[in-house]
C-alpha cells in the first residue's frame, strides 16, 4: 500500500470513528442524562455547565448565583462538590462512555463567594478495566486560585465499554 493511501486509510478510519462517537454522545444525550442537574441542557433548573475536551483535560466555566448560596454570599458546598464530580465525570462521558461516581474526596481550600467565576478541569489519573481514578479542581478565573479539588472513583458500567 502506497503511504497516500494508508494516510486516506487511515483518515477515513478516523472519520468513522468520529462519527460513531458523535452518534452513540447524540443517543447519549436523548437519555436521561439530558437532564442532569449540572450539565444537562434539558433541565430547567440546572447549572448549565457545558464542558468540552481540551487535550487530556475536560474544561468548563461557571458562575455561581445567589440561589447557589450557602451561607451568606458563599456559594453552598453542595454546589462546589457537583461541580469537581461533573467534571471529573465528563471527561469521561465526552470520550462515549457513561459512568458513575463509586468514591470520592474532596478538599476545600477556600469558600467561593457568589458571583465569583471559576474554571473547572478534570483529568484522568488512571485508568484500569471499568475504573476510572479522576481529579478535579475548581480555581477562580481572575487569579488561578484553587478553591476546591477532589479525586475520585468512577465505575464505567459493561454495556458502555463497546
Amino acid at each position: 500500500m502506497s503511504e497516500a493511501n494508508a494516510t486516506d486509510e487511515a483518515n477515513s478510519t478516523d472519520e468513522v470513528n468520529s462519527a460513531d462517537h458523535a452518534a452513540r454522545r447524540a443517543a447519549m444525550l436523548q437519555s436521561g442524562s439530558n437532564h442532569c442537574f449540572v450539565c444537562g441542557p434539558g433541565n430547567p433548573i440546572g447549572l448549565g455547565v457545558t464542558f468540552r475536551l481540551d487535550g487530556d483535560v475536560c474544561r468548563g466555566e461557571f458562575t455561581p448565583q445567589a440561589q447557589h448560596m450557602g451561607y451568606d454570599q458563599v456559594t453552598h458546598g453542595g454546589i462546589v462538590f457537583s461541580l469537581l464530580d461533573d467534571v471529573m465525570a465528563n471527561w469521561i462521558w465526552l470520550q462515549g462512555q457513561q459512568c458513575f461516581t463509586a468514591k470520592a474526596e474532596i478538599r476545600y481550600r477556600s469558600e467561593l463567594p457568589v458571583g465569583t467565576p471559576v474554571r473547572l478541569e478534570g483529568r484522568c489519573i488512571k485508568r484500569k478495566g471499568r475504573l476510572a481514578l479522576m481529579a478535579g479542581k475548581v480555581m477562580r478565573a481572575a487569579d488561578d486560585f484553587v478553591v476546591a479539588e477532589a479525586t475520585a472513583s468512577f465505575m464505567i458500567p459493561p454495556q458502555s465499554q463497546d
